[in-house]
């Protein structure tokens, strides 16, 4: 494997921790500033990545959708996963902060993975395309700062959108409940179990491309316009 190769493969793994730990530990901060201290007690605002490990969501995804295109023949894939949830009582939150609170808790780590994605895209445009002439060290923090644009992005569109256990449909669980919109809630949480198995469905089906794809394109345009 080439030097840039193995670059390239640091850079991605690093910017995805970066993303998917940050991602988590601002849910669990949040709550905690509305009084739920239950992420801080289990140990999980750290950004210890052990902390965050989830079989799934932060090996197996990644690496599936990272070296199985190269294996069928093809160029490295894109790179996404996610971190063990941070435990949450919503309810603490919701007796301090009302409905209102827990949406804030259900988007924080989308807030962070878009602000992110912003002073990515600022470093981005402002450094120069990395040549066989600089060093390793400016063509990894190249690398890096791509990656944590790229990566950071398709969390914030992914998390957005209404999948059972995910943010998106936690967020339409407690908007819901706010306006009394109990039957849109309860059926977003009778569902929860089949969260994981609808993202396999559209991370391996051409759905991915209409629903992820196609909107991370269109928010890295604006970002680099």
């Amino acid at each position: 494997m080439e030097s840039i190769d193995l670059l390239k493969i640091l850079a991605a793994v690093l910017a995805l921790a970066v993303a998917i730990i940050g991602h988590e530990i601002m849910h669990g901060w949040v709550a905690y500033m509305y009084g739920d201290s239950t992420a801080k007690n289990a140990g999980r605002l750290t950004i210890n990545p052990l902390s965050h490990i989830d079989l799934v969501g932060t090996i197996i995804v990644p690496l599936s959708l990272y070296f199985l295109p190269m294996l069928l023949g093809g160029e490295s894939g894109f790179l996404f996963g996610w971190a063990k949830p941070v435990p949450i009582n919503t309810a603490t939150v919701i007796k301090r902060a009302g409905y209102n609170g827990a949406m804030q808790v259900d988007l924080a780590g989308i807030v962070y993975n878009f602000t992110l994605a912003v002073f990515a895209s600022i470093a981005i445009v402002s450094m120069s395309k990395p040549t066989n002439a600089d060093s390793l060290v400016y063509i990894f923090a190249y690398i890096f700062v791509f990656q944590l644009l790229i990566i950071n992005v398709v969390l914030g569109v992914f998390n957005l959108l209404p999948i059972p256990q995910f943010d998106g449909a936690h967020f339409i669980m407690h908007l819901s409940l706010k306006y009394k919109l109990n039957a849109i809630a309860e059926f977003f949480y009778k569902n929860e179990r089949y969260g994981i198995i609808i993202v396999l469905i559209v991370l391996m089906t051409p759905l991915k491309n209409y629903l992820l794809l196609i909107p991370v394109q269109t928010v890295l345009n604006l970002l680099l316009t």
